[in-house]
């Protein structure tokens, strides 16, 4: 038995989301707590999972908001830490007209990439049964070596190894480099939840199944690859299988953590079902689950603080 079924390790900061415009014609910006690992953890709560996050905001207004919130969403807190001298990163959020999203970061530096190897709390990373990364943490050092010892401790304690590629190309130096550390992330993982654009950035394929082949030959390692089709649904490939399940349509108002609670649904399934013999039938019946929580946050401002619960996920299925 571990004490923690999750433990995700990344960034958490702000997101400033537009809420519409002052008397004076100026945008209106609401502060949501965010951070696609902690988002994971959020949903993953919701559904009954013990977690812990692994992590660094800044010791000012922000980062004490940011630790309140995750303690609130119950999720453990000893592993996040505060930086004296590097302020919590923030992301300002635009809304497209299809509810998608450009972000702008403050980030050079921000307190997420500034937790070092050092800093890590070991005996929670030794104590779950997964472990939960993106590709936000490989964009810096000191939070690159990090998050790779993190992962060597989490795979030496037996955890499975889940990783989200996140892709947010202004975060990055070039986008040589995404690619390198993202496929770094791919190499070690087990568990895989991918956008299909960025399939499409590191396989050069629209096609999903030949996205996923060439994905799957250079990654052997990975034993369950999930690619999300935004709207349209999502496919899972495992196996020899390919099973894909269509979304649900409801009217979407931002796209914000709607991978996040997918990713966190699969999870919430795998700690179930495990990751052996999976059929076509239960393949299926995770991507139903997964579609139709990620459905709901997309009607939804913000992400940590609003994700669906349990019962609002089985009220859509039914």
């Amino acid at each position: 038995m571990k004490q923690y079924d999750v433990v995700a390790l990344g960034e958490l900061l702000i997101d400033f989301t537009e809420t519409g415009v002052s008397p004076q014609g100026n945008p209106l910006l609401e502060v949501n707590p965010g951070g696609a690992p902690c988002n994971v953890l959020a949903m993953l709560n919701n559904l009954g999972r013990r977690c812990a996050f692994l992590g660094k905001v800044g010791k000012d207004s922000f980062g004490d908001l940011l630790i309140e919130t995750v303690r609130e969403r119950g999720i453990e807190t000893k592993g996040l830490l505060q930086d004296p001298d590097v302020h919590t990163t923030l992301a300002f959020v635009h809304t497209l007209p299809d509810g998608d999203r450009e972000f702008s970061f403050y980030r050079k530096p921000g307190a997420d990439v500034s937790l070092s190897e050092n800093e890590l709390k070991e005996e929670i990373i030794g104590d779950c049964r997964i472990f939960h990364f993106g590709s936000l943490s490989l964009t810096d050092e000191p939070c690159r070596t990090a998050t790779q010892t993190a992962l060597n401790l989490a795979k030496d304690a037996g955890a499975l190894i889940s990783f989200d590629p996140n892709l947010r190309e202004p975060l990055w130096n070039n986008l040589n480099e995404a690619k390198m550390q993202i496929a770094w992330g791919l190499k070690h993982s087990d568990v895989v939840k991918i956008a299909d654009n960025e399939m499409i950035f590191l396989t050069g394929e629209t096609d999903f199944e030949k996205g996923a082949a060439i994905l799957r030959a250079w990654f052997p390692n990975i034993r369950l690859l999930n690619i999300t089709a935004g709207p349209d649904g999502s496919h899972s490939f495992y196996g020899d299988l390919h099973v894909f399940v269509p979304g649900f349509r409801v009217q979407t108002i931002e796209t914000t953590g709607a991978g996040d609670t997918f990713c966190a649904c699969v999870l919430h399934d795998i700690l179930n079902n495990g990751l052996s013999d999976r059929t076509e039938e239960s393949l299926a019946a995770m991507l139903r689950f997964a579609n139709a929580a990620a459905a709901i946050i997309t009607t939804r401002k913000g992400a940590l603080k609003s994700m669906p619960t349990l019962s609002e996920v089985q009220a859509l299925l039914s």
